[in-house]
């Protein structure tokens, strides 16, 4: 009680002493106390807008919507000497956020659509990513979440529904972009959007999340569905220092069927040969048990406490594939036993986080010799069932591995780390400067590549970059940029195997595009 009392002595004289200096003018008096904003529904969008120059393109004119892939494969992307792509693509995504007041901040409503296309495209049609042609009118919002978030119990949430599926600790929902894929596993094997649910523990020095996703259901009756579920458990054991544990397991049981369009999804669909990842020689009937366990290290995850950060993970993929036989009985057709490691280090040499070197380093395992002795050897990740779904792009690369400054076209020479199941090894290495903080910032950056296993008729060298970027921000979370990046093809496209059938080695690709972006509140 006495202490009570001497502070409110202490608060009364320093309001006597303030008005007694200043005393206050009939304006203020008069000024009304702005209330606290507490809007049951918000709405913020991002738009985003870009033209594109380069020298490589789909060769099949059905191709001229949404581009994803590998380079020079089944998507048909190729490089020439003569022609030259020239394009702008534009893209809103709008965010609608709704609490009603009747709940108390117990419930939550998120829906998110996307709206892509490339000025004069079609007009007057049905479809995503298309609308830019003369008059427009083209029926073309996708739906990209509509998600219920539930909190029943002080530091618990349960969220419901087509939502975010990121392979990251943090909520997907209250975490920075720039931590989604320089922290954790950095989006390396899932980030994308899918139905189910997750349950989420958030305390003050741990996080938990389970989850249970469905990829793929046809008939109810019929065992023939495409799960996955993910547990994954982080806790900061150090100052500045992060360690997390992970389990994931996918049962298949699709036969190939689901996925995007026709392509279909799973280990033996043509999205494989799209996506660069390993298609695996199977009949149309096969079951797969496959999981993932891993570890993460994190140090100095928000690059705010200390110059340095670091980020690390290693994850060991394991599983088995069983096929029908003609006795109709399933037998094993092939067991798998592959990995990863990733280790991303930065230096904050100056006064902003503009001012950093990054190092990036990546190594999958790869498979020599296919399914001939039953066992495949390389990695899986989500491409395997969607595109795009492994989201591995923080790594400042631009041809060589995918970039995120995409609308429709999300091509690269190493679309996935499996890299069609040979394996890679890749060193990423980025400088980057604020010019004016926080205003004018300039970016250069290498990049180099390894297959851990050499194509037929072909070498181990994918190839090496370099890139630029300058970025110009006139208003707060509105950027103007100039990108540019150029690809030197090594030995491993001396394969017609992986080089789009052709006999010699391709044209080297390259690209230039400036940008306008803009986060709306």
């Amino acid at each position: 009680m006495i202490r009570k009392l001497l502070l409110l002595v202490l608060l009364l004289d320093h309001f006597t002493t303030y008005t007694q200096v200043q005393p206050p003018s009939l304006k203020e008096l008069d000024r009304s106390i702005p209330k606290k904003a507490d809007k049951e529904l918000q709405v913020f969008a991002l738009f985003y807008n870009q033209y594109v120059t380069g020298n490589y393109f789909p060769t099949n004119d059905f191709l001229r919507g949404q581009i994803f892939g590998r380079l020079f494969g089944q998507n048909t992307t190729n490089t020439s000497n003569e022609l030259k792509a020239k394009y702008f693509e534009q893209r809103l995504l709008p965010f609608l956020i709704y609490s009603p007041k009747l709940l108390n901040g117990k419930a939550i409503l998120r829906t998110s659509f996307e709206i892509d296309f490339t000025w004069g495209d079609v007009a007057y049609g049905v479809g995503g990513n298309f609308g830019g042609g003369l008059s427009a009118d083209q029926v073309n919002i996708q739906t990209q979440n509509i998600q219920l978030e539930l909190l029943p119990f002080r530091r618990w949430s349960v969220l419901l529904g087509l939502q975010r599926m990121f392979d990251h600790p943090g909520n997907a929902y209250l975490t920075l972009f720039e931590q989604l894929t320089n922290t954790g596993y950095r989006l390396f094997y899932w980030g994308t959007d899918a139905s189910g649910i997750s349950v989420r523990y958030d305390g003050d020095f741990d996080r938990m999340k389970f989850g249970f996703w469905q990829f793929y259901e046809n008939n109810p009756q019929d065992d023939d569905d495409v799960q996955r579920f993910e547990w994954m458990y982080e806790r900061e054991v150090a100052r500045f220092w992060r360690v997390a544990l992970s389990a994931d397991y996918v049962r298949d049981r699709g036969n190939g069927e689901g996925g995007p369009s026709i392509l279909g999804q799973g280990l033996n669909s043509v999205l494989n040969d799209y996506n660069g990842t390993y298609r695996f020689p199977l009949s149309s009937s096969y079951k797969a048990d496959i999981g993932w366990l891993g570890t993460i290290f994190n140090y100095n995850a928000d690059h705010a406490m200390a110059p340095w950060a670091f980020n690390g993970f290693f994850n060991y993929n394991f599983g088995r594939v069983d096929t029908l036989a003609q006795d109709g009985n399933f037998y094993k057709r092939a067991d798998i036993g592959g990995y990863a490691a990733n280790i991303r280090l930065a230096y904050k040499y100056g006064q902003t986080l503009g001012d950093i070197l990054h190092f990036d380093a990546v190594y999958t395992s790869g498979d020599a010799n296919s399914l001939n002795d039953n066992k495949y050897s390389g990695i899986l990740t989500g491409n395997t069932w969607g595109s795009p779904v492994s989201l591995y792009i923080s790594h400042g690369a631009y041809i060589l591995f995918p970039h995120g400054n995409v609308v429709n076209r999300f091509v690269a020479a190493v679309t996935d780390p499996s890299n069609l199941g040979f394996g890679v090894t890749g060193l990423m290495l980025n400088a980057q400067k604020d010019f004016i903080p926080h205003k004018l910032n300039g970016k250069i950056g290498g990049a180099f590549a390894l297959s851990n296993v050499a194509p037929r008729n072909g070498g181990f060298i994918i190839g090496q970059e370099i890139n630029f970027r300058v970025q110009y921000t006139p208003k707060v979370f509105m950027n103007l940029e100039l990108h540019g990046a150029y690809l030197w093809l090594g030995d491993f496209y001396d394969s017609p195997l992986v080089n789009g059938g052709v006999s010699a080695r391709p044209v080297n690709p390259w690209t230039l595009f400036f940008v306008y972006r803009w986060l709306l509140f």
